[in-house]
């Protein structure tokens, strides 16, 4: 009788794809493989704000360098707390 085992490899859970940093805002383009999903992450280190939001793939790159108008026109931006229970934060 033999036996199979199967090893899993867990992947990060999510990719840098892009980022950019200016006047203490950075902006990150991130890609969750699990569920194969984009979103953007803004962080305002003067301020301590920080906010992510999903964003379709076709509109990635413009989300990425206009995140402040993508988030106004959504109502599905996670602030710090919230985007806590859905994507923790990990070492980059």
């Amino acid at each position: 009788m033999s036996s199979s085992h199967r090893t899993i490899h867990a992947g990060p859970a999510r990719r840098e794809l892009a980022s950019r940093e200016g006047d203490g805002i950075r902006v990150l383009l991130l890609w969750h493989p699990r569920d194969d999903a984009l979103t953007v992450s803004v962080e305002d280190s003067p301020s301590g704000y920080h906010f992510e939001f999903a964003v379709e793939r076709d509109r990635g790159l413009d989300a990425f360098y206009h995140p402040f108008a993508h988030a106004a026109a959504r109502n599905d931006v996670h602030h710090d707390d919230e985007r806590q229970a859905l994507y923790p934060r990990q070492q980059v």
